[in-house]
């Protein structure tokens, strides 16, 4: 099998929160939009790889545990504090964690999806 392209696809309980967090909070460029009878969706760019947002799925309050969300979206950065900071102008709060292989910084998104930064210097070491 040839995978031509690759893809994500979050369901999400508060559909338009999470558009507005995925495009403005982190700033992820808008690929395509539909909003018809049959389908509601956006998909964004994650650097070659997409992330499809559509409604469907289950929020949880203040976050979801691994055990509810097994997956987390992690974007790799250059300065996680710096970003954290950015996020934080954003109205995104994220808690940094400086682990033995590299920095962290942990969040949630709207439906309470796990989402993470960490710098990509170090990453694969």
């Amino acid at each position: 099998m040839q995978i031509e392209k690759f893809g994500i696809i979050l369901n999400t309980e508060h559909y338009a929160a999470c558009v507005s967090f995925y495009r403005d909070a982190l700033q992820l460029e808008v690929l395509f939009e539909k909003d018809t009878e049959e389908e509601r969706l956006t998909c964004f760019d994650l650097g070659g790889v997409y992330l499809m947002v559509e409604p469907g799925g289950r929020a949880s309050a203040g976050g979801k545990p691994p055990a509810d969300c097994p997956s987390k979206l992690r974007f790799n950065v250059a300065d996680v504090e710096a970003a954290v900071a950015e996020l934080a102008r954003r109205g995104v709060r994220a808690e940094l964690r400086r682990r033995p292989w590299g920095i962290t910084a942990e969040f949630h998104d709207p439906d309470g999806n796990r989402c993470a930064l960490r710098e990509v210097a170090s990453f694969g070491e």
